[in-house]
C-alpha cells in the first residue's frame, strides 16, 4: 500500500486555528499549541459574559431609574412597586432611556406609581396615561408613531377603482390578468401587456 501523508490536512487545521487566534498577545497567535489553549479559553469566557452582560446592563438601567427617581422624591423601590400597582408594563431600559432623555415624562410616570402606590388610579386608566408618557420620551416609540402615520397616509392615498384604470401601465402582466379574471374576461392566455390593457379598458 501507498503511504498516506496527512501533512496538507495538519497545516491546514493549524492555519485554522491561527487565524482564529490573530491578534492574541505574544505567542498566543504564533504558535498552535498556545493559540489553541488559548482558544479553548476565549470561547469559555465568551460564554460566561454574554450572560454576565446582561446583569450588567440591568445594573446599569437601574441605577439610572434610582437617579431619576431621587431627583423625584422617591425611591427606586417604591417607584417601581407603584408602577406594578398602577399596571403599567415599561420594562427598565425604557425607563432609563426616559429619565434620560425626557425627564419630564419621566416625572409624569413618578405621579403615576405615586397615585398607583396610594391605590387611587385604575389600571385601565394608567395604562392609557402611560402609553402617552412612553411615546412621547422614548426614541422607540416615536419610529413606531412614524410608521403608523406612514402607514394610514399610504392608505388615504390608495387608489380606488375609477383611479386605477389609469394606472393599468404601471402593473406587472400579473397583476392584469388578475383584475381581467375578477372582470371576467376571456382569453387572457398569450396576451401581451399592451393588449391586456386594451382589453380592460374596454
Amino acid at each position: 500500500m501507498a503511504r498516506v501523508k496527512n501533512g496538507a490536512v495538519t497545516k491546514a487545521r493549524h492555519k485554522k486555528v491561527l487565524k482564529q487566534a490573530k491578534g492574541y498577545f505574544g505567542s498566543k497567535h504564533r504558535l498552535y499549541k498556545s493559540a489553541k489553549e488559548q482558544l479553548m479559553h476565549s470561547g469559555q469566557y465568551a460564554f460566561r459574559d454574554r450572560k454576565q452582560k446582561k446583569r450588567e446592563f440591568r445594573k446599569l438601567w437601574i441605577t439610572r431609574i434610582n437617579a431619576a427617581c431621587r431627583e423625584n422624591e422617591i425611591s427606586y423601590s417604591r417607584f417601581i412597586e407603584g408602577l406594578n400597582k398602577a399596571g403599567v408594563l415599561v420594562n427598565r431600559k425604557m425607563l432609563s432611556e426616559i429619565a434620560i432623555h425626557d425627564p419630564s415624562a419621566f416625572s409624569d410616570l413618578v405621579n403615576i406609581a405615586k397615585e398607583g402606590k396610594a391605590g387611587k388610579v385604575k389600571v385601565n386608566e394608567v395604562k392609557e396615561v402611560s402609553e402617552v408618557t412612553v411615546s412621547a420620551g422614548s426614541k422607540k416609540a416615536a419610529k413606531e408613531e412614524k410608521e403608523q402615520t406612514k402607514i394610514e397616509e399610504k392608505k388615504e392615498t390608495t387608489p380606488t377603482k375609477k383611479e386605477t384604470k389609469e394606472d393599468y401601465s404601471k402593473m406587472t402582466v400579473a397583476e392584469l390578468k388578475e383584475i381581467a379574471k375578477e372582470k371576467k374576461i376571456t382569453g387572457i392566455t398569450g396576451m401581451k401587456k399592451a393588449d391586456l390593457i386594451a382589453a380592460l379598458e374596454k
